[in-house]
């Protein structure tokens, strides 16, 4: 029997803070299709990611704060199994595409098995999660959608006008991703886990990623001005500005207490704000680079 601890720790809402992928692979799609956008978002939001979330803390067995659930319930047996069928149902909604976004999903799902499995867990080899979490939610993920979007097939991950806004999704992950581990160092630590964050520790943490945040917004200018698109680096500015805001502030009292505010709070709130933010860009900037708009007289 399904329990609602397993669906909790599924955490379907989470998939909140991966859509500005998805929104990027979708604003450059030049083969738009209804049916493909509503197939490829239900496979990764509402299954391959909630599958992902589950499976890896069924294994984790998680205890304290996640992202997502502050308290998570109780892992019982059967969120292994519901994890799984969230999966099964990913990949047969990839099939409504072509088998080759059905594997790419297939890829992902097990990319991501091997980062918390016992039997490779990935997660105990600081350099390598970080690397391969960025690489896999960011520049794969990213090529799979647009695959999956457009109809596409394997080929499509070495074409340079996907491999090019892959790699910014993921540059902007490998900034992010260590400071989603801060809050974590106690039970990370208790699980032999060591997380490039618990290795930096929490100020060198927030350093790095200030170091990729830099390295992100250079490679984001380089690439909107590359395509003429100076007017649209200026909205993008203008959505990352609270983001950066909120970092530096969170900086500031991390420089004073790092253990007190490298919390669960503080790291969710910068979770919030940065989908809400790069989501409302994305949105705008698919409806800017498309014009689909024109298509209904607006």
């Amino acid at each position: 029997m399904i329990t609602v601890s397993s669906l909790r720790h599924l955490r379907i809402p989470f998939s909140l803070f991966l859509m500005p992928v998805f929104f990027f692979a979708l604003a450059l799609t030049p083969n738009l299709n209804e049916s493909r956008i509503l197939w490829v978002f239900l496979a990764l939001h509402l299954f391959l990611y909630p599958s992902s979330n589950g499976y890896n803390s069924f294994f984790d067995r998680d205890e304290e704060s996640i992202g997502g659930l502050k308290t998570p319930p109780k892992v019982t047996p059967d969120l292994f199994w519901l994890s799984m069928v969230f999966f099964a149902i990913a990949i047969l909604i990839g099939l409504q595409i072509n088998w080759e976004f059905a594997s790419m999903v297939l890829v992902y799902g097990l990319v991501s098995m091997a980062y918390s499995h016992p039997a490779i867990r990935i997660k105990k080899y600081p350099w390598a999660s970080w690397f391969i979490a960025g690489f896999f939610q960011g520049y794969f993920t990213f090529a799979m959608a647009y695959a999956g979007l457009s109809n596409l097939n394997w080929s499509t991950l070495v074409k340079p006008h996907v491999i090019i806004p892959g790699l910014l999704t993921s540059l902007m992950l490998w900034g992010s991703y260590p400071l989603t581990q801060v809050y974590q160092h106690g039970e990370d630590s208790r699980r032999g886990d060591l997380t490039l964050s618990l290795k930096l520790g929490i100020k060198g943490t927030f350093y790095f990623a200030n170091i990729f945040f830099i390295l992100t917004g250079l490679a984001f200018a380089w690439y909107f001005i590359d395509k003429n698109q100076e007017a649209i680096l200026w909205i993008y500015l203008g959505a990352m500005a609270p983001i950066i805001l909120y970092f530096l502030i969170w900086f500031s009292f991390i420089r004073t207490n790092p253990v007190k505010y490298a919390s669960y709070s503080w790291a969710m709130g910068m979770n919030v704000i940065s989908a809400l933010f790069l989501n409302t860009f994305f949105i705008y900037y698919f409806f800017e680079n498309t014009q689909i708009l024109q298509a209904f007289g607006f």
